[in-house]
């Protein structure tokens, strides 16, 4: 059976800008909805030290990605830098479903949109946002993991990231992170019983 026939239970996709807060919501959500699986992206950056093959994200070198895309078995991929590509197997999407999951995207921007373009109306996406850039700086500042020059790249790309905000169809203010976790609660619940 081709994969788009196979289709089943819904999708949520969370995209921000690094640093805004989604894994965070996205961890807190799926403690909240036993029946919502964490869907694995793949991509081809090296591991950090605490990150796991196939728990955190499918490792794949630059080529072994780019095969991947000549034979179709992403639903979405980006080249979010030069040789960086972050992409959705096809096989993770199928693993959920088959466990009887609704699915959660952690992804950037750009793999949000060509989700919801690819799920249509089973979809929900959600842009995390932040007050402003400089509260999502101090916030990759606290982090301890970025050199200036990474910082400065995260920023800009966030910046660029805020202009496609509205082409989500919920975007979730994270100002006080405990009242940022309630709503997004609430709004998966809505979402997954209607």
């Amino acid at each position: 059976m081709p994969f788009e026939n196979t289709m089943q239970g819904k999708v949520l996709i969370f995209a921000a800008p690094s640093g805004a807060g989604k894994t965070t919501i996205v961890s807190h959500l799926l403690q909240q909805f036993p029946q919502v699986g964490f869907s694995v992206s793949a991509c081809t950056r090296p591991p950090r030290p605490h990150e796991v093959h196939g728990k955190h994200y499918y490792f794949f070198s630059v080529e072994e990605f780019k095969q991947k895309i000549e034979r179709i078995e992403l639903v979405e991929w980006q080249e979010v830098y030069t040789n960086s590509f972050y992409g959705t197997l096809k096989s993770e999407v199928e693993r959920l479903w088959s466990e009887g999951k609704h699915i959660v995207f952690d992804v950037d921007v750009q793999g949000a949109i060509h989700l919801k373009t690819y799920f249509k109306e089973r979809a929900l996406s959600i842009f995390v946002s932040v007050p402003t850039i400089e509260t999502l700086a101090e916030r990759l500042n606290a982090r301890g993991t970025e050199t200036p020059e990474t910082l400065k790249k995260r920023l800009a790309k966030a910046e660029f990231e805020m202009k496609f905000k509205g082409q989500f169809d919920v975007v979730l203010m994270n100002e006080d992170l405990a009242d940022t976790l309630k709503k997004a609660t609430d709004i998966v619940s809505e979402f997954l019983n209607s």
